[in-house]
């Protein structure tokens, strides 16, 4: 469906800029930006003046954990992980995992975001949620000593890098705390096989790290940087004790850092060094994580923690800047998931965009756009979200295929059926 948003005003990220003008939609790209007089379309959206925003893209997501919502709460990470999420994710179905997804689905779209990526078992089918419902993942392996192997994540690989144009999959495992050294290599092997980068959660507390170390005498991004792991990219979720040295690393390599403050803070791990990683010029992403550890998929509050803890962290109001952060939750994320069509507002681009709703009493006075959007900027602001230019979420309404009121009485079908065992 060719689309053309008119009276519109829309954020350039290259230049972290707000610019006024019509933008034509086809084929799921943009097509005209500033003008589009000579588009031809199926429907025409007066955008009021309001703002069009390229899509959030989550860089941290386990999207099923929908199901855990305020269930593991008040617990320290290890026995979170050991005592509440682990024994009850051993318990889910593929199906259980498709209806899950559809539902996460329907909260990225309200919070403004277009793609997640996705850490999570049963890819089959929570890729079936995702292109049913229109929506952009990117998948990152989930092996580790426990679950998946090497030849599931080579054959994960290979499949849904042609899954669909929606779908795309980077080589990972869970973490160093949870996966072998030999696991490690192997998956090293693959990445040299393919050139492809390779993700995991990094350094998310100060007992993995010094565990680490302990271990093998290397921080965990020293020891994966040892055994090849970063030759060709990739990354790390959350990044809170990175060293000096593990920052030259990932500066030297080109990976990202994936800050995930909510969940962070919830799970009291620690404030990741922003400063740092932006003075050394590492890419910066921004993720949600899961709703178990969060509780909630909401870019905005994920933005502004990621900016007002800096400030915490350093005693300095002046510590982090809202545009970065912005920037970071936009083009940081596309450029970590290798998402290059998504991220700006122009040419060619894929057309996956939100539409903020500046008359809300949030967004008054106009004094600072970018910083209403980051500091006082909320779900509610959302009045619109598209994904290839398909029109997924309007005005409360989701148009994924899918009954909400289903998703909810399958959800609690499930959670009963968990809890219960």
């Amino acid at each position: 469906m060719e689309l053309k948003l008119i009276n519109a005003r829309y954020l350039d990220t290259d230049t972290m800029s707000i610019k006024s003008g019509d933008i034509g939609i086809d084929k799921g790209k943009f097509v005209s930006v500033g003008s589009a007089s000579d588009h031809e379309a199926d429907r025409v959206i007066d955008i009021k003046n309001n703002l069009v925003i390229p899509g959030f893209n989550d860089a941290h997501t386990h999207s099923p954990m929908v199901f855990l919502r305020s269930y593991a709460e008040d617990l320290p990470l290890d026995r979170w992980l050991n005592e509440a999420v682990f024994p009850h994710e051993a318990k889910l179905t593929a199906e259980d995992n498709y209806i899950l997804t559809q539902l996460a689905v329907c909260e990225y779209l309200s919070s403004g975001i277009t793609s997640c990526f996705d850490m999570y078992y049963f890819p089959d089918a929570m890729a079936k949620a995702f292109k049913e419902t229109g929506f952009r993942c990117v998948f990152c392996g989930a092996l580790n000593n426990f679950s998946e192997s090497l030849e599931k994540l080579e054959d994960y690989y290979i499949r849904f890098n042609s899954y669909d144009p929606l779908i795309s999959y980077k080589l990972g495992f869970h973490a160093e705390y949870t996966t072998s050294r030999e696991l490690m290599e192997g998956i090293a092997q693959l990445a040299h096989k393919y050139k492809a980068p390779v993700w995991c959660h990094n350094s998310e507390t100060f007992s993995e790290t010094k565990d680490c170390i302990g271990r093998y005498g290397m921080t965990p991004t020293e020891l994966m940087d040892s055994i090849g792991l970063f030759e060709y990219g990739g990354g790390g979720y959350h990044c809170v004790y990175l060293s000096e040295n593990d920052l030259d690393i990932f500066s030297r390599k080109g990976l990202t850092a994936v800050t995930n403050p909510a969940s962070n803070a919830k799970l009291a791990s620690g404030i990741a060094d922003l400063v740092k990683i932006s003075e050394k010029g590492i890419n910066l992403a921004v993720g949600t994580d899961g709703a178990a550890s969060n509780n909630a998929l909401d870019m905005f509050r994920e933005m502004y923690l990621a900016c007002v803890l800096q400030k915490l962290k350093y005693n300095d109001a002046s510590a982090m800047n809202a545009e970065y952060i912005l920037r970071a939750a936009i083009v940081g994320g596309a450029k970590a998931m290798g998402l290059e069509n998504c991220g700006n507002i122009s040419e060619g681009m894929n057309a996956d965009f939100a539409v903020i709703d500046m008359t809300r009493p949030n967004m008054q006075p106009e004094n600072n756009i970018i910083k209403n959007i980051v500091f006082s900027g909320s779900k509610e602001n959302v009045i619109m979200t598209a994904v290839g230019g398909r029109i997924l979420y309007e005005k409360g309404e989701f148009f994924i295929g899918e009954d909400l009121d289903y998703l909810y009485r399958k959800t609690s079908e499930i959670c009963e059926r968990i809890f219960s065992e």
